[in-house]
């Protein structure tokens, strides 16, 4: 990916040249949103748009072989809820 990155960083360089538009952060990053319910990763990597699903894939899988690698000191978290039961509704409409 970093082959990616190199050259995706070449061809940015030219267009702002070229164009005078701002220049932008090509290398791969990680961003991280905690909160009061759960912890979010951005991840932002640089790829060819046609091998972006395949690349998404094995970052995918990469981190679950990573997480499953800590013998359960990482977890997944989740929620299920089912819904047992609903309120009876009264809708009233006014005539026209």
């Amino acid at each position: 990916m970093r082959k990616n990155a190199a050259e995706g960083k070449r061809v940015w360089n030219e267009m702002v040249k070229k164009y005078l538009i701002e220049d932008a952060q090509l290398e791969p990053m990680v961003s991280l949103i905690a909160n009061d319910n759960w912890v979010e990763f951005t991840i932002r990597y640089v790829v060819s748009y046609k091998k972006r699903r395949m690349t998404k894939n094995e970052l995918f899988l990469a981190i679950l072989k990573e997480v499953e690698a800590t013998n359960g000191k990482v977890r997944f978290g989740s929620a299920t809820f089912e819904m047992v039961g609903m309120p009876e509704l009264q809708i009233k409409m006014k005539p026209d």
